[in-house]
Parts: structure tokens; C-alpha cells; sequence
């Protein structure tokens, strides 16, 4: 059984919850999913998921209760994480906002809200390597990356990165979560993810 920590100290946590367990059961597997408020859980975990939300408390709060260092460990070791919209903030090398203590996860520079706000919110359809169809991404006061480092640009929307891959971590502007569609959780983490429980 697959056991996917969704952090959980702040922001949209019941849909991705869901969208795991949507995709395990395509998957012809089980999937247990915890939510992760304080530290001493990421280690017992296959595939972290770091949700939207408001970066700064996100921040705060993972330093805070010791879980930085655990997902730090996490991905160090070489397992999947998701990042998606403010969970890309905090997963970013350089947030450009000295609010956030990001963890250095994923080799790219990116602007808070760069998309606008909240009415600004928008569903485009994305070519993302790995997909046969485009993807219904969901656009909410998304982060823009405006440099991309050595990381695997997967998406872009109007010729700027919004989907990016740095080793086992997956990050994305945009809220996959908020769509029936659960192909980018697989992409991200869920089969490699068995892969790596089986093999041990």
C-alpha cells in the first residue's frame, strides 16, 4: 500500500487527498493518506504532497514544527513530491520574498501572485510532457516561474514554465487537485512511487 503524506498545516488538503486516492484506485492499488501537521510522520511516508495555500504561513509553519528538514530528507532520498501553486512557493530556491524560507527543492525563481488574484483565476488547457491530452489546469492567484534553472520544464502557458521537474519533485503554478482529471498526480509521484515500495 501506497502511504501519501499530504502536509496539511495550511490550505486545500481534502482535494488532494481525494485526487490520490482517485488515481490509486485507476491504478488497480491502495493508497493511505495522512495528513501531516506536525514532525515524525514525513519519514514514514512514500510520496509528499505540498498543497496551495498562503506560502508565507505555509512557510512559518513547516520550520516551525520541524518539517522542513523532514521533507528536505525526504526528497534527498530520492521519493516524490508534488508541489502545486503555493506548495511551488515554498518548494522554490528563492521565493523573492523574504517572508518565505524556502526549501530549495526545486531549482527555479519565482513571483507571488504573478497571475493576478483571486478574480483574476482562470482554466486553460496545457500540453504537458507525459500526457497524451491537454491538461484542464486550474489558475488561482498562481505563481509565476519566471527563472527556470536545471529543472525539466514540463508545461508552459504563454511561453512562461508553469509545470517543472527537479529530480523526484514535481511542481506546478496551477492546482491540479481541482479537476476530476488525476493524470499529473500519477505523472508526479504515483507510479514511480509503487515502483520504489515494491522494490524494497
Amino acid at each position: 500500500m501506497l502511504r501519501a503524506g499530504v502536509v496539511a498545516v495550511q490550505g486545500d488538503v481534502n482535494e488532494h487527498a481525494a485526487a490520490i486516492e482517485r488515481a490509486a484506485q485507476l491504478h488497480g492499488e491502495e493508497a493511505e493518506v495522512v495528513e501531516i501537521r506536525q514532525s515524525g510522520i514525513v519519514s514514514d511516508c512514500d510520496v509528499l504532497l505540498l498543497p496551495g495555500g498562503e506560502s508565507t504561513t505555509i512557510s512559518r509553519l513547516l520550520h516551525g514544527e520541524g518539517i522542513a528538514e523532514e521533507i528536505q530528507a525526504h526528497v534527498e532520498a530520492g521519493k516524490p513530491v508534488l508541489a502545486t501553486c503555493a506548495g511551488l512557493i515554498v518548494a522554490s530556491a528563492d521565493a523573492k520574498d523574504d517572508r518565505v524560507d524556502p526549501l530549495g527543492l526545486v531549482d527555479v525563481t519565482v513571483d507571488r501572485n504573478a497571475f493576478g488574484r483571486q478574480k483574476d483565476s482562470f482554466e486553460a488547457p496545457l500540453e504537458i510532457d507525459g500526457l497524451d491530452d491537454p491538461f484542464p489546469a486550474v489558475f488561482i492567484r498562481a505563481p509565476l516561474i519566471d527563472d527556470a534553472g536545471d529543472v525539466e520544464v514540463l508545461a508552459r502557458w504563454d511561453d512562461d514554465p508553469v509545470a517543472v521537474r527537479d529530480g523526484p519533485v514535481v511542481g506546478t503554478s496551477f492546482h491540479p487537485e481541482l479537476t476530476d482529471d488525476v493524470r499529473l498526480h500519477r505523472l508526479a509521484f504515483f507510479e514511480s512511487a509503487m515502483a520504489s515500495v515494491e522494490a524494497e
